[in-house]
């Protein structure tokens, strides 16, 4: 995937909406000093580039009955199996990240179970039959210290702004 032409405006909206996901689109074209057409095609930009991946609710998990957190370091029996288990963990629900990783394990998971009960439930059931996994190592989380999108500061932008993207509702990204 390559590195994607962005602009201080860009950049702008970016700290804007990530730091309030429900911020109206006439509010950011405010902060920014642009039409809220201009920010309407600048976010649609974003998106069809792939930098912006959909906005979501955030759900607190112990709120909602999920009571364990864990992270699992997953040996794979061959490395060619990789697709297969990512495959068998997709199935399963309370598994909500998978991530191939360098080092000591070949995947690194996190699930949330309702409790250890459920947890053990979730390993014995859905964890341990699917064919490629070889051992896991669990880490169970107490509770979450913080959580934050990655830094928006100092991204690789242009100063080149076109003055005419001040008023500019006729922007289009014809780079597609």
């Amino acid at each position: 995937m390559g590195h994607h032409h962005l602009d201080k405006l860009d950049e702008k909206i970016l700290k804007l909406i990530s730091a309030n996901a429900r911020i109206p689109f006439l509010e950011v074209a405010r902060m920014c000093n642009v039409s809220g057409a201009a920010i309407h095609q600048r976010i649609q930009k974003l998106q069809s580039i792939g930098v912006i991946k959909g906005s979501e609710f955030i759900l607190d998990a112990n709120k909602i009955g999920y009571n364990t957190c864990a992270f699992m370091g997953i040996y794979l029996k061959d490395a060619n199996m990789f697709q297969s288990v990512v495959d068998g963990l997709n199935k399963i629900p309370e598994v909500v990240e998978c991530h191939y990783t360098t080092g000591k394990y070949a995947m690194f998971i996190k699930v949330y179970a309702k409790n250890n009960r459920d947890f053990l439930r979730i390993i014995h059931e859905e964890l341990q039959p699917i064919n490629g996994i070889s051992s896991t190592e669990t880490i169970v989380s107490l509770s979450e210290a913080f959580q934050r999108q990655v830094p928006i500061d100092d991204l690789d932008v242009s100063d080149d702004e076109d003055e005419d993207d001040e008023d500019d509702e006729s922007y289009v990204d014809d780079s597609l």
